[in-house]
């Protein structure tokens, strides 16, 4: 039987936030693939700005592209597969060195950073910078992302600086 010490239950914590965060990504990821026309027209309403309201001025903004509509659709993709797959790889990792010294857990901890870095990428470049600040998304009645993307930055973000801690003597 394991002794349950602080350092114990916070490295454990530590492989618990890694993968809720996979977890996230694959049910994201499904969503994606199996239900691809329509997020894909999300995304394509926004980057077209055909559902922003009040915005004349920046109206050349626009980019009415399907193309370019689809690849920025499979970029965010994309990026939460890498996101996902990282964090899923940093969790196994992590797990297997629960035991391990403080420099062995620390070195586990390479996969699931990139992961969590990802994925602030994806909801802070992607949808914050990229589609609320420039396509204007926060200005849609009926395609606006922005508190869904902020609240995923509000779990990556504190969970990258939880797991980068050296916390876990």
């Amino acid at each position: 039987m394991i002794k349950l010490t602080t350092t114990c239950a916070i490295r454990r914590s530590k492989v618990l936030v890694v993968l809720m965060a996979g977890v996230f990504g694959i049910f994201t990821l499904v969503n994606n693939y199996t239900d691809y026309t329509a997020y894909y027209e999300y995304i394509g309403d926004i980057l077209s700005m055909s559902t922003t309201e009040g915005n004349e001025s920046r109206r050349y903004r626009a980019v009415k592209s399907k193309l370019f509509h689809h690849r920025f659709y499979w970029t965010i993709i994309t990026l939460e597969t890498i996101f996902t797959l990282c964090c899923l790889v940093g969790t196994y990792q992590l797990y297997r060195k629960l035991t391990a010294s403080h420099k062995e857990f620390r070195g586990a901890k390479k996969m699931a950073v990139v992961g969590l870095t990802t994925a602030i990428t994806v909801y802070y470049v992607m949808y914050i910078i990229i589609l609320n600040e420039w396509f204007d998304m926060e200005y849609s009645t009926n395609r606006n992302a922005f508190d869904w993307a902020r609240s995923n930055l509000e779990y990556m973000f504190p969970a990258l600086i939880y797991l980068t801690l050296e916390n876990e003597n």
